[in-house]
């Protein structure tokens, strides 16, 4: 967990100080949201590879190995010296992050037994979940203190005390005997122009440079690249994405409400620094205090929403996980420059109690009816249709904003009134994905899982 949270930490504790690299680099959003979108597409692409590094080289060097890189290619985003350069890493490190965040996951259901599990997914879930939660509020103290550079560096004391108790911790999860599997290459290659296609062409969007012709193109590339992938993984004995878990109801219906998950929490931990720098004239430490006591919340929260999912079907859980996190946002639809901290505070809170209660249900439901041999299979698609979700989504809220910002400038003449528009409609959007897919968190009902 000290790595998962590592690495999850470091996906959103960038989002608070956006406004001070657009400063520092003199880029606009467009160019400063791929610090967002390239970092969550790069970890998307590489969490389908995990179930292939710990059958070749164990879990436990799979896990060194990528700490490692991530503390190197993190220290290099620290000192870069151009918004290139900073770009690149931040790719780089959503592309370790990947490989190592699903370990946990994988480890945990080979340790617990079935009926502890929705416990264990509470402390998975509380690593996934608080680091987003709490990140931006981390970042926007160092921010404030110690420039945005700053933020490179904090999750190092966590990777080094993870390096240190690897070799005898993880001392039971070595390689077998069984020969190493092939990389699936041409499969990697598929899945990453998809995400070229569908990001790009969403990036493009942004800058007005998609005429129709380049519309139809990415529209064109998305779908064939997409059903190339598919098709390559079913024909594979040992494939990197296994499209056969989708065939169970439940495990497909807890992907729906995972992707929807994605969208919302990383984009709106995208839109509300944004939203309280912009319209509410918060700096950036108050900004980042802002989540903090969503995140308390959502700390002490988690582990009895695990013991609820260790005695109840998961679809209420989930259900009322999805109903607060609407709510949350439809309040921040309706928000001015005016509105307290402390009001804004409540209602991020409301959405942290949701998140609460919908992650260690939604881990644990999602698997539960998969056979025993499909369960890395299942963990690793279900952090991959996360994380598509949260790239997907931080992409188009970053569109959605540019487009409603626009429409509303040619509506009045005060700025700030344009952007308070703006956000709320981001916002409404956000509150009307989770609602959204309450039909399919409904489906997430207790199983008994096979052993086969």
């Amino acid at each position: 967990m000290l790595g998962t949270t590592s690495v999850v930490l470091a996906t959103t504790i960038i989002n608070v100080v956006l406004p001070d690299i657009m400063r520092d680099f003199a880029v606009d959003q467009g160019r400063v949201q791929w610090l967002a979108t390239g970092f969550l597409a790069a970890m998307a692409a590489t969490m389908l590879t995990t179930a292939w590094w710990v059958r070749a080289y164990g879990l436990r060097r799979t896990y060194t190995v990528a700490l490692a890189v991530f503390i190197a290619v993190s220290l290099a985003g620290g000192l870069a010296t151009s918004i290139d350069a900073l770009i690149l890493s931040r790719i780089a490190q959503g592309a370790i992050a990947g490989v190592i965040q699903p370990l946990a996951m994988i480890a945990l259901f080979e340790v617990y037994p079935p009926e502890e599990r929705g416990s264990a997914m509470a402390a998975y879930g509380l690593g996934v979940v608080l680091s987003p939660a709490i990140g931006p509020a981390l970042g926007g103290v160092l921010g404030q203190l110690f420039g945005w550079r700053a933020v490179f560096f904090v999750t190092l004391p966590l990777c080094l005390a993870a390096l240190a108790l690897a070799p005898t911790r993880l001392a039971c999860f070595e390689r077998g005997d069984a020969p190493r599997p092939a990389f699936d290459g041409l499969g990697f290659m598929l899945l990453c122009a998809f995400l070229l296609f569908v990001l790009g062409g969403l990036a493009h969007a942004q800058r007005h440079e998609l005429s129709l012709a380049g519309l139809a193109f990415v529209v064109a590339g998305t779908l064939v690249c997409a059903a190339a992938f598919l098709a390559w993984e079913l024909r594979r004995s040992h494939p990197m994405f296994d499209p056969r878990v989708f065939r169970d109801p439940v495990f497909a219906a807890a992907a729906a409400v995972g992707f929807a998950y994605g969208m919302g929490l990383y984009g709106s931990t995208f839109l509300v620094p944004l939203f309280v720098q912009t319209v509410s004239g918060f700096s950036v430490m108050e900004a980042g205090i802002l989540l903090l006591p969503g995140g308390l919340l959502l700390a002490l929260s988690i582990p009895p929403a695990g013991r609820l999912t260790d005695r109840h079907s998961p679809h209420y859980i989930v259900c009322a996980g999805l109903v607060c996190f609407a709510l949350s946002f439809l309040l921040f639809a309706g928000s001015t420059a005016h509105t307290g901290f402390w009001a804004l505070a409540a209602w991020i809170a409301v959405g942290r109690l949701g998140l609460a209660m919908m992650i260690p249900a939604l881990n644990a439901g999602a698997v539960q009816g998969l056979p025993l041999a499909q369960i890395a299979q299942g963990a690793g698609a279900l952090n991959f249709v996360r994380q598509l979700g949260g790239a997907f989504g931080t992409s188009l809220l970053s569109l959605l904003l540019q487009w409603r910002l626009a429409v509303h400038q040619q509506e009045t003449a005060a700025a700030l009134e344009a952007a308070t528009r703006a956000f709320h409609d981001s916002f409404f959007a956000v509150g009307l994905v989770f609602l959204s897919v309450l039909l399919p968190g409904w489906r997430i009902r207790r199983v008994t899982a096979p052993t086969y």
